[in-house]
């Protein structure tokens, strides 16, 4: 009876589908639907007269784009996964889910996304996020084993949504919409960097090619830091020239770039390195949304 007992649990157990939750789990989805915030804010950031129809697929499409690069994403780093505890426990790489079934899914997920913004928004919208996720897997992802400017690259595709948004909101490829573009681009470096040092025994088990990895002092990663802060400083300032933004976005650039140059300074030049990474990390949490969100309401409210 016993071993008619283990037989039938273990065929269960070989029967059993991955749950609904590992498939969720593996679209990252805090980390996409920022980019589809993004996506959204570029949007309305162009003052646009609101069509629901272009709105709503625009938001879908950018949703599903997202979330199938990050499973693909997962299903190329798997063995990494496994050897990081951070990412150890993602079903691909826990063994929760075959590795051809996240393929096929994150595929899907992301042909359904530019499909459809292709039909409803426009081929322009739908081809910057096919590169995009094309950007995000075959070339950043890649990259992070071999190089060091693997962040960099990264944030290419993680500077188009709101690019994406710009556009699909007939805004063109204006000066503005790559005014966002650079805005993105350059908040993820410091962000990214912050991220690097605080789990860079993690990156190391994983063999990434991180700077943090090859910086031990951590000088250079602070000082990379440093230097696309100011960046970044810079161009998000450049919107105050056009003639619907106005005096809340500068103070709100100024003050917020402020807030992330202290800590950014303090992890180049200061002996706590590793409370001030954590304190990067926050403080480019806090940047992102404030900054997207002042854009749009000095245009819409003020």
């Amino acid at each position: 009876m016993s071993s008619l007992t283990s037989t039938l649990h273990a065929s269960r157990s070989e029967s059993t589908q991955p749950p609904i939750r590992d498939f969720v789990s593996l679209t990252k989805p805090r980390l996409s639907l920022m980019s589809v915030a993004t996506a959204i804010l570029g949007y309305f950031a162009a003052g646009p007269e609101l069509r629901l129809e272009v709105f709503f697929s625009l938001l879908t499409g950018t949703a599903l784009a997202a979330f199938g690069a990050a499973v693909l994403n997962q299903w190329w780093e798997r063995e990494a996964d496994a050897r990081m505890q951070r990412t150890a426990d993602r079903p691909v790489a826990d063994g929760r889910m075959a590795p051809n079934v996240a393929l096929v899914y994150g595929l899907v997920l992301s042909a359904l996304g530019v499909v459809l913004l292709w039909a409803q928004v426009g081929w322009v919208p739908a081809a910057l996020t096919l590169a995009t996720v094309l950007l995000y897997v075959l070339a950043y992802t890649p990259l992070k084993r071999r190089s060091t400017w693997a962040t960099e690259v990264g944030a290419i595709p993680g500077a188009l949504p709101p690019l994406i948004g710009w556009v699909a909101a007939g805004g063109g490829f204006s000066a503005m919409g790559w005014a966002l573009f650079a805005v993105l681009f350059a908040w993820q470096i410091p962000h990214f960097m912050a991220i690097s040092w605080n789990f860079r025994d993690d990156y190391r088990r994983g063999g990434f090619a991180m700077l943090s990895l090859q910086d031990p002092s951590g000088k250079r990663v602070g000082r990379r830091s440093v230097l696309w802060t100011v960046v970044l400083i810079a161009v998000s300032l450049y919107p105050l020239v056009h003639p619907q933004v106005g005096w809340f976005l500068g103070v709100s650039a100024v003050l917020l770039g402020l807030m992330l140059l202290w800590p950014a300074l303090q992890f180049w030049l200061g002996s706590q390195r590793n409370l001030a990474a954590r304190r990067l990390f926050f403080a480019s949490l806090i940047y992102l949304p404030f900054y997207l969100g002042a854009l749009v309401a000095d245009q819409f409210f003020l």
